[in-house]
């Protein structure tokens, strides 16, 4: 458990609806006016039904006073470094020192490269956000004398003048994910800003052990990274839990809705400060209470055995904490058969990318159901209509035609779908063959993708009652939350007893 004893912050992420700009810029004063700290605002300059972010930014800081603002983040590939510091700088300055700035790799690539901008590797693109927070504080350091030079793989200064400096120290804020953007962000940035929504149990306590160790191996404070966490409504006790035990400083609600963003800064605000304060001084809220997550009876750790078979293969496969969202799971995790694996195996580097293949595989669709999640729990927060969540997904994701809800899980269905019947198909008999000590993993392997193919058919059908009754939210977010806990169990197991057979024997016959 972690408490970096920041003063707690509450902030509002609106949505910057092109098509009512003035409602907009109400939501940004009333926010002001019911004492939040700051408001953000996403940036996507690919997506026309968005307000520019900066300019909106520009625009609201001349209708506000106090508040601070920023991007959350802003899209780096297509924001020149730059450029970019010298808008901050300038509009810092304007303000008396109201502009922090969230920043971002980029992830949209194919819209990106649609406006212009350069499509990047991961690494490439952890590099620009490197190279970019060095240009940029040099530009804003106007003490030092002569030009920025900054010959980076990404970004090439030369020369360029320095100055304005900001009205104060800005902030960068980092909205990271991975293991190495977050070591970046222990090394070099002011902060850690990522959402709730795109983050799976366990995600931000491994995050801040990153950025901790990041911070100290380059002779800083782990303090010295405040943790900001994008998230919907919740209970004052949990947004308390987690100030406590997973240091998050700053809390930022996705909320458009006047009366719930006035609730959040007037009432519950107050009452997480009362209670971290409460805490801090050593009484009131417990640390233990949870955060309404149920512990499942069989989360998938490797043993001491194990994971040094894992570190002879060089593959990771990813743990089960054995958080749950539901008490109730369609079968018995603590049933599930294991294999010892051989302590004398030998696995090839070929056998180990075999390996880390199916684990790519699984984090492909763990980023599709976060989406799902993000979808269901932007509609039913209000942040986004229905039809405006249909838009957005047609324009940013599979760029179809007349897009709806029910179409976007139908595509996420049909992948999960034909990834299980590859492997029932094709390895699983393969693995069959070659190793029958497999057969009982196997076996329930496949029994659980029967179990989740009926999870996916039960979401489709609340999705299609949905659209029929769109103001009743209980059994579609129910059916959300057993696909979630059923698919990430199910992962984490497979990838448990498969990553080893598949590094020694291969997912097809001669592959290794």
């Amino acid at each position: 458990m972690t408490d970096y004893g920041h003063e707690l912050q509450f902030g509002g992420f609106l949505t910057p609806d092109a098509g009512d700009p003035d409602r907009v810029v109400d939501l940004v004063r009333l926010a002001e006016q019911s004492g939040l700290d700051l408001v953000s605002f996403q940036d996507h300059p690919y997506q026309p039904a968005f307000l520019d972010a900066w300019t909106l930014i520009s625009y609201v800081a001349g209708r506000t006073e106090r508040i601070t603002l920023t991007g959350n983040v802003f899209n780096l590939p297509l924001r020149p470094p730059s450029v970019l510091a010298r808008s901050v700088a300038s509009l810092d300055r304007l303000t008396g020192g109201r502009i922090e700035l969230g920043l971002g790799s980029g992830a949209f690539w194919d819209a990106i490269e649609a406006m212009g901008g350069e499509r990047r590797t991961p690494g490439e693109a952890v590099r620009s956000v490197e190279e970019a927070i060095m240009i940029m504080r040099e530009l804003w350091d106007d003490t030092q004398r002569g030009g920025v030079r900054v010959r980076g793989r990404v970004y090439q200064v030369d020369g360029a003048k320095r100055g304005p400096a900001p009205a104060h120290r800005v902030q960068i804020w980092l909205g990271a994910y991975k293991p190495r953007m977050l070591e970046l962000t222990g090394r070099l940035a002011d902060g850690w800003l990522p959402s709730l929504s795109y983050l799976q149990p366990g995600d931000l306590t491994r995050g801040n052990k990153i950025i901790d160790e990041a911070a100290i191996a380059a002779g800083r404070e782990p303090r010295a990274v405040r943790r900001l966490l994008n998230l919907g409504q919740a209970e004052p006790a949990e947004l308390a839990e987690l100030a406590l035990t997973e240091g998050i400083g700053t809390f930022i609600a996705m909320i458009d809705d006047p009366t719930a963003l006035q609730r959040f800064a007037q009432e519950t605000a107050p009452a997480v400060r009362e209670l971290v304060d409460a805490a801090r001084r050593g009484g009131g809220a417990d640390p233990s209470a949870g955060v309404g997550m149920i512990t499942g009876p069989d989360p998938v750790r490797a043993g001491a055995a194990e994971s040094e078979v894992f570190e002879r293969i060089g593959v990771r496969p990813t743990p089960d904490d054995g958080s749950r969202l539901l008490p109730d799971q369609p079968w018995d995790e603590g049933a599930r058969p294991h294999l010892t694996p051989a302590p004398d195996a030998s696995y090839s580097a070929q056998g180990g990318a075999v390996g880390q293949h199916l684990i790519d595989v699984h984090d492909h669709l763990r980023q599709e159901l976060e989406t799902v999640r993000d979808l269901v729990d932007q509609v039913k927060q209000g942040t986004i209509e229905a039809a405006r969540a249909r838009s957005v997904i047609n324009e940013l994701t599979l760029k179809q035609n007349n897009w709806a809800m029910g179409a976007y899980c139908a595509s996420y269905c049909r992948v999960v779908t034909q990834h299980h019947t590859i492997e029932d198909r094709s390895m699983f008999p393969h693995l069959r063959r070659s190793d029958p000590e497999l057969v009982p993993v196997l076996d329930r392997l496949t029994e659980e993708h029967q179990v989740i193919h009926g999870v996916l058919e039960e979401l489709d059908r609340r999705l299609v009652e949905h659209l029929k009754a769109p103001g009743e939210f209980t059994e579609l977010q129910r059916a959300v939350d057993r696909l979630t806990d059923t698919l990430r169990s199910h992962l984490s197991y497979e990838e448990r007893e498969l990553v080893e057979p598949l590094a020694r024997i291969g997912m097809y016959a001669g592959q290794v």
